[in-house]
């Protein structure tokens, strides 16, 4: 374990230990503080962007994850109106969430608790080092960041701010941290910091998460990777079908929420794909369609297998016509990520079989898989979007950041 490594681990178990006691008066208080100060730091914060942008143009890295690494004056407000909502948010730490007594008189109590140290493994979202950090200080955990050296000058401002401004309201020292050497070997090591770290969540590409699934030796939650889908109806809404196909490919085509593969009822195939088709192509989307689909518009690109299953993180699309909902069901439930997906539809009918039978932690009838974030869930932030299915599942807030204690009361029982 590297130098760096052991330092942030031993200051972040001393601080998880005094944040189980620490007063939601004072957490609340370090988040509003934390926001004021990302507010007022701004111009620090942007300088610092400026640098990562300017590098990354130089690798030649990808306009959608340029993107994704930009932060600007109302990015960073945004920040800080999510930072304020999870302050308003309830302290779930010490919540009885169930209580019974026995036949033997003894009281039984199921409280609410910190898991203890977290550690968070991402890519180039600045934006994650403040949600992480934040959702963690008000569910009492310690934290352990490491982002992408994409994202480094960014994350070591954000903070170096929010340290001082949590640490001056009475947080403990050591409750923020993040890794300052972006090599993969910390990446690494993080995985494998039993007695350190309680918990590890991946938040990023399909391959960041794969590697920390398959080294860790800490508990995992893995988050992030999301193949969605829309499927468009037979009986739909066209202009709906299309502004919803729209927003959740090209307003954040980076993301996690956004949507890979557009499926389409063969009864409106001749009618909508052209439609459709337009409006990406303004928009300046690579279509990759199936067969079907370049028999009625031949001038889009052939999709190939490994097309159902890419994220791709950029403006490209893939398009499939499909005999009705249960076929696209079937597609869906071979190809997703677990994470989001979409019907468009005035069919109620097949609104609910839709509703039943994908497998994905958020389902939608009518709206864009966008919506799948913890501020959009009203959680005020989110740590990740978890594909799992264990205890947490979709857009991860406060509750998803505990664990729980059971508190038994006697008098004398013995067995």
């Amino acid at each position: 374990m590297t130098e760096e490594l052991l330092k942030k681990g031993t200051l972040a178990k001393d601080a998880a230990f005094k944040l189980v006691t620490t007063k939601s008066e004072i957490k609340n208080a370090a988040l509003e503080k934390i926001a004021d100060a990302l507010i007022k730091n701004s111009a620090k914060i942007l300088a610092a962007n400026k640098t990562d942008i300017e590098n990354a143009e130089k690798k030649g890295t990808r306009k959608a994850m340029i993107d994704r690494l930009t932060l600007t004056d109302a990015r960073i407000a945004d920040m800080a109106e999510g930072v304020r909502q999870v302050a308003a948010l309830d302290d779930p730490i010490g919540k009885i969430i169930d209580e019974w007594e026995r036949p033997n008189g003894l009281k039984i109590a199921k409280k609410r608790v910190p898991i203890g140290v977290i550690g968070i493994i991402y890519e180039a979202r600045p934006n994650v080092t403040v949600d992480a950090a934040v959702l963690c200080l008000k569910s009492s955990n310690a934290v352990i960041l490491r982002g992408g050296s994409e994202a480094i000058s960014s994350n070591k401002a954000i903070m170096k701010i929010m340290q001082d401004a949590a640490y001056s309201a009475g947080i403990p020292e050591g409750s923020m941290n993040i890794v300052e050497d972006t090599s993969r070997a910390t990446a690494t090591e993080l995985m494998k910091m039993n007695g350190y770290i309680d918990l590890l969540i991946p938040r990023g590409s399909a391959g960041l998460i794969r590697s920390v699934v398959e080294n860790a030796t800490v508990p995992v939650i893995e988050t992030g990777a999301g193949n969605c889908h829309i499927y468009v109806d037979g009986d739909c809404d066209f202009d709906m079908a299309i502004k919803i196909c729209e927003n959740a490919r090209v307003s954040r085509p980076s993301v996690c929420n956004s949507a890979e593969t557009f499926l389409i009822d063969k009864k409106i195939a001749n009618e909508f794909l052209p439609k459709l088709v337009k409006v990406l192509k303004d928009d300046h989307v690579e279509i990759r369609g199936c067969d079907e689909c370049r028999k009625i518009c031949p001038d889009i690109n052939a999709a190939t297998p490994e097309d159902w299953s890419t994220e791709y993180n950029d403006y490209i699309v893939s398009i499939k016509i499909v005999d009705g909902v249960k076929e696209a069901i079937k597609h869906i439930n071979i190809y997703n990520t677990k994470h989001s997906d979409a019907i468009v539809t005035n069919n109620s009918a097949h609104a609910e079989m839709f509703l039943n039978e994908v497998d994905a932690a958020a389902v939608y009838v009518n709206a864009s898989t966008r919506f799948t974030d913890g501020f959009e869930f009203g959680f005020g932030a989110e740590i990740g979007i978890s594909t799992q299915k264990i205890h947490a599942r979709g857009p991860m807030g406060l509750e998803q950041l505990t664990s729980i204690k059971y508190v038994i009361h006697g008098n004398g029982q013995i067995r």
